[in-house]
């Protein structure tokens, strides 16, 4: 007989197959995120993580489902940093990042990285970036409107004062077959899709928006060491529940979690997408939350960024 009611749903949760939810296409940097959890938590569990791909309108689409999603432990969200964006670019995006959800726990972080197409001659740096917009328009692919691409390049654009167009796509995918093909020949991409067509010659790397160089392209220059100091953007990857799920179901879901990507084979599997395993706890993913979405509003604010 179990005499303590949460003792007994810890024990028993989850029952039943879980949903996660990744707004975003198959084939990005937030589905190898997803597809990886998939492979550990079943483990942990003896029960499925069924992953559902729902894109669309920057991942609000996928975003407002489990926002409106029953609040039993059953759907949970994977999403990156336009989570907290978004409310900022969208008149309504469907959700609110602060009220709407029961933080988990970030998963990691990974970096944006600044590309072009070969044939774009004589881009080479930042600073040439910003000489081109000066004397031209200047297009750049991000994997969507609101995400960590589409906020570097506003960010850029804000402390630079020049005029870039971003040319958003339905995922990292989309948009690096974009730059690979020319058609656009800029792009402000996800780290871990892109490296391989840096690596390959098809795509040139200009800079990354972490704070310090990334180990596997040690050549590659920061943002901020190319001139611009203090310049930084995050991709989050972050899991999230609908608000209200039981506290016992939330602790859960982060202890398996943190379990699952702290694993030698997982540490390995992000190490070489270039996700830095953040884990951290559902109350610092709350403040973190707080601050990225004031931040970012700010950035949306002063760049005159807007979804068309």
């Amino acid at each position: 007989m179990c005499l303590v009611a949460t003792s007994c749903f810890a024990q028993t949760y989850p029952a039943k197959p879980v949903r996660m939810i990744v707004p975003f296409p198959a084939g990005g940097p937030a589905d190898l995120v997803a597809r990886l959890l998939s492979s550990k938590l079943p483990e942990a569990w003896g029960q499925p993580l069924v992953i559902e791909n729902r894109g669309g309108a920057g991942g609000n689409i996928g975003t407002a489902a489990v926002a409106r999603a029953p609040a039993d432990g059953y759907t949970i969200l994977l999403t990156t940093s336009g989570l907290m964006s978004n409310p900022g670019l969208y008149k309504d995006p469907g959700f609110d990042p602060v009220r709407d959800f029961a933080p988990v726990t970030v998963v990691g972080n990974s970096a944006t990285i600044v590309v072009r197409h070969p044939g774009l001659a004589g881009v080479n740096t930042m600073r040439d970036i910003e000489a081109l917009a000066r004397k031209t328009r200047v297009d750049f692919a991000t994997p969507g409107i609101g995400l960590a691409g589409h906020l570097a390049g506003e960010l850029f654009k804000t402390i630079t004062r020049v005029d870039m167009q971003p040319i958003p796509f339905a995922g990292a995918a989309p948009a690096i077959t974009a730059v690979l093909s020319g058609q656009v020949q800029l792009g402000f991409m996800a780290v871990p899709s892109t490296v391989p067509h840096v690596k390959s010659g098809k795509l040139v790397a200009i800079a990354v928006t972490s704070p310090k160089r990334l180990a596997v392209l040690p050549d590659v220059p920061t943002v901020a060491e190319s001139g611009y100091p203090g310049f930084q953007v995050d991709n989050m990857y972050g899991v999230l529940a609908p608000r209200g799920t039981p506290p016992d179901s939330v602790r859960k879901l982060h202890d398996d979690i943190v379990r699952a990507v702290r694993s030698p084979d997982a540490m390995k599997t992000l190490e070489a997408a270039t996700i830095d395993v953040v884990a951290n706890t559902p109350e610092e993913f709350a403040e973190y939350i707080k601050s990225e979405t004031a931040k970012w509003a700010q950035v949306v604010k002063a760049s005159g960024a807007k979804v068309e």
